[in-house]
């Protein structure tokens, strides 16, 4: 098994991400609760930290999917851990993403894991491996809108039901960021397998800018608005509106001024 020769510490749970699991679970009861007397703050930590947790699976899965495809290294490299500081700089891994949802309320693509692609036999595996991070993605998207699409919101305090909008609006845009094919990206990962030499030769030097060229389209206000269109457009099909991730961003923000309209949402 390619499992054999990773340790068992390896692979055991870091106790920063139990930390911050924590923090997500405790305000998220503060959420649920109206318990702090500024709701805002509450959300804040709520929100950032499940995103910080969505990161970490993210990454993991990555590393997860190239162990079982032959890549024996992650586990000595700290990324079976589920630590968030393993995954390259935290800089990029964290940081960024965190001021990126703050600006914009953008679901930024995080940290990165370095495989050893050279272990790895067959290019499908090759593919699913970079496809493992953006369907975590996926799934957590699912997890949070499934409140929405299942109709079982009788009892969720509006507060929460915003957070978890809000939250379902960064995994939704994170999922689909990952998922373009631009050098870089995990997106253009799972097809690199497939390329010919001579294509892959000549987007290679590219691929350090792809996130940036990314994200400079996404300043472009018509650019901007066609994306978030499509994203809303998701989650108005999975039963979440615009004014629910609105007001979610709304009171994640909350050194602003909070919108009345959100006071009175339904």
């Amino acid at each position: 098994m390619t499992t054999a020769t990773t340790r068992r510490g390896d692979q055991r749970i870091s106790p920063v991400f139990l930390g911050i699991l924590a923090v997500a679970a405790v305000t998220g009861w503060a959420t649920w609760t109206r318990f702090a007397e500024q709701p805002g703050i509450a959300v804040f930590l709520f929100v950032t930290a499940a995103w910080i947790v969505s990161l970490c699976l993210h990454e993991y899965a990555h590393a997860r999917t190239a162990l079982h495809s032959g890549d024996v290294t992650v586990g000595a490299k700290g990324y079976l851990t589920l630590n968030p500081l393993k995954y390259t700089h935290a800089l990029l891994s964290i940081v960024l993403p965190v001021v990126f949802m703050i600006m914009g309320g953008i679901g930024l693509p995080g940290g990165a894991v370095f495989i050893e692609r050279g272990r790895i036999r067959g290019r499908w595996r090759h593919s699913l491996v970079s496809a493992a991070g953006p369907l975590t993605n996926v799934l957590f998207a699912a997890v949070c809108t499934a409140p929405f699409w299942l109709h079982a919101l009788d009892g969720v305090p509006r507060d929460f039901r915003y957070a978890l909008a809000f939250l379902a609006l960064l995994q939704v845009t994170a999922a689909i960021l990952n998922f373009l094919p631009v050098p870089g990206l995990d997106g253009y990962g799972v097809i690199e397998p497939w390329l010919s030499y001579n294509v892959k030769r000549q987007v290679e030097p590219f691929a350090p800018f792809g996130l940036l060229f990314v994200f400079a389209l996404l300043w472009l206000p018509s650019v901007n608005s066609v994306f978030f269109e499509v994203i809303h457009s998701i989650l108005n099909g999975l039963g979440i509106d615009g004014d629910q991730t609105y007001c979610g961003f709304d009171l994640f923000r909350f050194w602003r001024e909070s919108d009345p309209s959100c006071a009175v949402s339904p």
